[in-house]
């Protein structure tokens, strides 16, 4: 089996966030770099687990990016991928970066493909849904559980209410969220394997970009706190009707 994981790479939480250019671009300096946390901590791990229980398995890594980010697919191939495939070329375009991984798919003609549910930065959700589409698959997204029989997949994710179990034969493209895998660290053997696995850069498909950024914007501050006594109950009444609008 052959299971192609789509990785990003986001700021890591802690770095201070601003932009340039008339606030229509990230400021990238000073910025730490990091795998984002759905492709690494789940998607990558469950993949890595699957090769576990088959030793057959292939994983192989892609991400859309120039390369600033390859110390960031070594990671990731520290961390259990064989080996990883660059696209050389950037883009915050959603429909773009599908294309480009839809190309390498239908080269590589990969019985499964991962990605996480969502970028912590960009929180967008779509990658997913678009590849699937591209490569006229089945899609399941925000899988909690995923659990593999032969050629049929079973998987559960989360709904308003509950929980829905889905089974699909592969191949089949799956985002991953909280629960599908556990973190995992990668050890000094994998680190130093990492350095001689496969790391193929490609050059961009013709695409169209769909969409551009007008600018970006910073949340309020956040304001004050205002402390109310525990026995003043008609404050806090007036509080929440008149000022915080709750009531």
């Amino acid at each position: 089996m052959k299971i192609l994981v789509c990785i990003s790479k986001t700021p890591d939480t802690t770095a201070k966030i601003a932009f340039t250019s008339n606030n229509t671009k990230f400021d990238a300096a000073g910025v730490q770099w990091i795998i984002n946390p759905y492709d690494e901590w789940y998607s990558l791990v469950r993949a890595i687990e699957l090769k576990e229980a088959d030793a057959s398995t292939i994983i192989h890594l892609v991400n859309v990016g120039l390369a600033d980010v390859e110390p960031i697919i070594r990671k990731a191939l520290a961390l259990g991928g064989d080996e990883a495939i660059r696209v050389n070329t950037d883009s915050h375009d959603s429909f773009y970066v599908a294309s480009q991984i839809a190309a390498i798919v239908k080269q590589g003609a990969y019985d499964l493909v991962f990605t996480g549910k969502e970028t912590i930065d960009y929180n967008g959700s779509a990658i997913g849904g678009m590849l699937a589409e591209l490569l006229e698959l089945p899609y399941i997204s925000l899988a909690t559980k995923f659990d593999l029989a032969g050629s049929k997949a079973t998987v559960s994710r989360e709904i308003e209410g509950g929980e829905e179990i889905c089974e699909v034969e592969l191949p089949v493209v799956v985002s991953c969220a909280k629960g599908v895998a556990e973190q995992r660290i990668p050890n000094m053997r994998g680190i130093m394997a990492a350095r001689t696995k496969p790391l193929k850069v490609v050059e961009p498909v013709a695409a169209d970009v769909l969409t551009n950024v007008q600018s970006f914007g910073l949340p309020p501050a956040k304001a004050g706190v205002k402390l109310v006594a525990p026995d003043n109950v008609d404050e806090l009444a007036r509080l929440l009707r008149e000022e915080a609008k709750m009531i």
